[in-house]
């Protein structure tokens, strides 16, 4: 375990509203600082820190991984940062983008032509974690000319299916 300032914050605030509560309880400070010092941090890991995970929605940044992108499409969110930065696709052909993410999974709709444009694909990235997290993540690859022109990350509401 890593001892972060933020770390040691938070368990000071933990320590403080232990030592608060069980002051209510028995009015012996010693008896009350030793529990507290006991206590701190199984409340803090069993309790505090679970809930900020659950709140928060930081999730890990990864390199991108052509195996992992097709056999995890759920932890896609967390290579596509990286991806779009390094311009790991810039530039590529379909084929090769193809090699690398594998088929399209959908095809972006053209009105004016009334069918699917097949020179802008879409790949689902998964979930970003979190507690009040009501949108799923999804990429859009255009490309010009057979060749990989434009990345973009647009979300939409997640839709289940009713029976």
């Amino acid at each position: 375990m890593i001892i972060t300032p933020l770390l040691v914050m938070f368990m000071v605030v933990v320590f403080i509203l232990l030592f608060l509560f069980l002051n209510t309880v028995d009015k012996r400070k010693w008896l009350t600082v030793i529990i507290s010092l006991v206590l701190t941090p199984f409340v803090y890991f069993y309790m505090a820190y679970p809930f900020i995970n659950i709140v928060s929605n930081y999730h890990h940044q990864k390199y991108f991984d052509a195996q992992a992108w097709t056999e995890k499409p759920a932890l896609r969110y967390e290579m596509i940062d990286f991806t779009i930065e390094s311009d790991t696709l810039k530039g590529k052909s379909k084929i090769e983008v193809e090699s690398l993410l594998g088929k399209a999974e959908w095809l972006t709709w053209n009105d004016t032509k009334k069918t699917h444009d097949t020179n802008k694909w879409n790949y689902g990235l998964g979930i970003k974690p979190g507690a009040f997290t009501d949108e799923k993540t999804n990429i859009e690859i255009t490309f010009t000319n057979n060749t990989l022109n434009k990345l973009r990350v647009y979300t939409e509401p997640i839709i289940f299916d009713e029976e």
